[in-house]
């Protein structure tokens, strides 16, 4: 398989020239502001320019959603309900119990968020059409509570004489405040998207597992992209609720929360510019289709679901292709090969330490293994096993295949949940630690099956391997801190520069359009940005040729001269001779065999159950 470079310095930056996408979007912003002066006059310019406001208040909600369910892939049918709950949580505390209106503010930002941490607790275990059919239900008791809990929501009837903020009676001016405010909420899910928190989105979208794996808590990452999408449903709706001064809860149904779902769809889920172009689309589309009189609702409908069918990423996602495939054109044209090769020389220094051991078998046990059980019913995927690593060394485990060798690594990297047994790492228990508590130690894992997130660019991939090991967090995105800044910079030379050590520098391609050898290296390169002790690699030659086996045996010699510790499983016996100081030997869940590479290659059981006489022979 082949890659193409955008260009020889867009290759390296993973960049792309962006000034005509920024002119033009600033453009629109002059614009957006100069609207209300583009619209005609007298009682219809009032009706358009409400319809106006309708569309800036539902870009935040559907906004919302982008973070949601764009950026972090949970399903939500209830951004209706949290975009009622501003707006009710405005006007209750105004109307009817008479509190400030900077306080129904507040309300109106707490209330939705509380409400979205909660649904997010509820939802953690479910995925995919169950967390859909949960929000919904969520969507329904909200709408049933304001409909019923008259003293709080006013009931059926609605509540009434909303205020709006400084006193502004012009539409014209408030129309200024809610495109202000969007900008600002815009501005900052453009932040998000490029911060570690935005990758862990992403990362959580792509493979839940892989995200734990390489350091991501999914626990706050769930209960933060539930947080987010429901604080801007919550804006959206306080700054309904004061354009249009009087609310009931019809306003805020099932059906909003499909056609807020809607929009998000139409114009591209994972994008800002996408979530913008669906909803002025499907709020204005009803006004464009109304000459049509009884069919335009058929017509609305249909519309909706054609663009679902043949468009699924969007009218941006249609965009978004055709550019990149432009810039390609216009690129170098020069195609990346797809093998590999190790580049001597390269430096990793976050990686180089002073303790790397010069003589091995005189460094200290840091890793040990006693009694290690895991069960699957009535099968004993892995019966008592014991084994230790020093300091320094790489440890292989070999056996046939249904020996147990990937339940041991997936119950050591903390993704199974081990039956009997104990594990320590520098003499600190381990066993049963959530996954990205053991990367926290110092722990890495690559996976035999590739495990890469392939919607993200290769950087992306590396930068997402500092999670763990970085930390700022909404508010410093949200004021663009300083420490932000330079935390993203430093995040972005540490996975240049592991991709650069493991030899492989096209940072701007998708690795779902690289060779299989390329996405390996991407993937150990991706362990190498957690700043492993121990990194444990699951069959890291699995698919490869004889050359590029060569390529990886002088990488992992490289690594293991960085002081990284190994615990290696493959199959290929001649890159576990040229690279292993000890061996542990499984066979049906047990252990077998343990020792040097010698006195493993002379035992008469591993010979039996596993190498056969033709390899002795052949080594021989």
């Amino acid at each position: 398989m082949q890659t193409i470079k955008l260009s020889e310095a867009n290759v390296r930056s993973g960049k792309t020239n962006n000034s005509l996408l920024i002119a033009a979007g600033l453009l629109l912003i002059v614009i957006a502001f100069c609207l209300p002066y583009l619209l005609p006059g007298g009682r219809l310019g009032n009706y358009y320019m409400t319809e106006v406001i309708k569309t800036t208040v539902f870009c935040l909600a559907t906004l919302g959603l982008t973070v949601g369910m764009g950026y972090g892939g949970q399903i939500s049918l209830a951004q209706a309900a949290f975009f009622g709950l501003g707006a009710y949580s405005l006007a209750s505390a105004t109307v009817l119990f008479g509190l400030p209106y900077w306080v129904g503010v507040l309300l109106a930002l707490l209330v939705p968020v509380v409400s979205g941490l909660l649904l997010g607790a509820i939802s953690l275990r479910v995925v995919t059409h169950y967390l859909a059919l949960v929000t919904i239900g969520f969507q329904i008791i909200v709408q049933l509570v304001m409909h019923n809990w008259k003293i709080v929501f006013g009931g059926a009837d609605g509540v009434g004489g909303i205020p709006r903020p400084f006193g502004i009676d012009d539409l014209k001016a408030y129309y200024w405040v809610c495109l202000t405010v969007l900008l600002v909420c815009m501005l900052f899910v453009y932040r998000m998207r490029r911060s570690r928190l935005g990758r862990a989105l992403f990362a959580l979208r792509e493979d839940e597992l892989a995200a734990s794996a390489i350091g991501i808590d999914l626990y706050r990452t769930k209960m933060m992209a539930f947080s987010v999408c429901s604080a801007l449903g919550g804006v959206g709706g306080l700054l309904y609720a004061s354009a249009y001064q009087y609310i009931s809860p019809d306003v805020f149904s099932f059906e909003q929360s499909v056609t807020f779902f809607a929009m998000l769809i139409t114009g591209g889920a994972d994008s800002i510019i996408g979530t913008l172009v669906g909803t002025v689309l499907l709020t204005w589309l009803p006004e464009w289709l109304r000459s049509f009189k009884d069919y335009y609702l058929a017509i609305y409908g249909g519309l909706i679901i054609a663009v679902l069918i043949f468009v699924p990423n969007g009218i941006w996602g249609i965009v978004s292709s055709l550019y990149l495939m432009v810039m390609k054109k216009k690129g170098s044209g020069n195609a990346a090969s797809g093998t590999i090769k190790f580049v001597e020389g390269k430096r990793l220094s976050y990686l180089e330490r002073q303790d790397a051991p010069a003589i091995k078998s005189r460094q200290p046990v840091i890793f040990e293994v006693n009694g290690l059980k895991k069960h699957f019913g009535g099968v004993k995927a892995v019966d008592g096993v014991d084994f230790h690593i020093r300091k320094g060394d790489i440890h292989v485990l070999i056996g046939p295949n249904g020996s147990g060798k990937t339940t041991v690594i997936n119950v050591l990297s903390g993704l199974y949940a081990a039956t009997e047994g104990t594990v320590s790492y520098r003499g600190n228990p381990i066993a049963n630690l959530r996954p990205h508590l053991i990367v926290k130690q110092g722990i890495a894992r690559t996976f035999q099956n590739i495990r890469l997130f392939p919607e993200l660019t290769v950087i992306e991939n590396v930068m997402i391997g500092q999670h763990i090991r970085t930390k700022s967090n909404l508010g410093s995105i949200f004021f663009n801190i300083r420490s932000f800044r330079d935390e993203e910079k430093k995040i972005r030379e540490r996975a240049e520069e592991a991709l650069a050590f493991v030899g492989f520098e096209n940072y701007a391609e998708k690795v779902k359009n690289l060779a299989y050898g390329q996405q390996r290296l991407v993937e150990i390169a991706r362990a190498l940005a957690t700043e492993p002790e121990l990194l444990l690699l699951d069959e890291p030659a699995a698919g490869m040729n004889p050359e590029e086996t060569q390529e990886l045996v002088k990488l992992l010699k490289r690594m293991n001269e960085l002081g990284i510790t190994m615990l290696l499983i493959e199959h290929d016996m001649n890159l576990v001779t040229q690279v292993a100081d000890s061996i542990t030997v499984l066979n049906f869940g047990k252990k077998i065999s343990e020792g040097s590479l010698e006195q493993v290659l002379d035992d008469a059981e591993v010979i039996k159950a596993y190498l056969g006489e033709e390899f002795v022979r052949a080594e021989a």
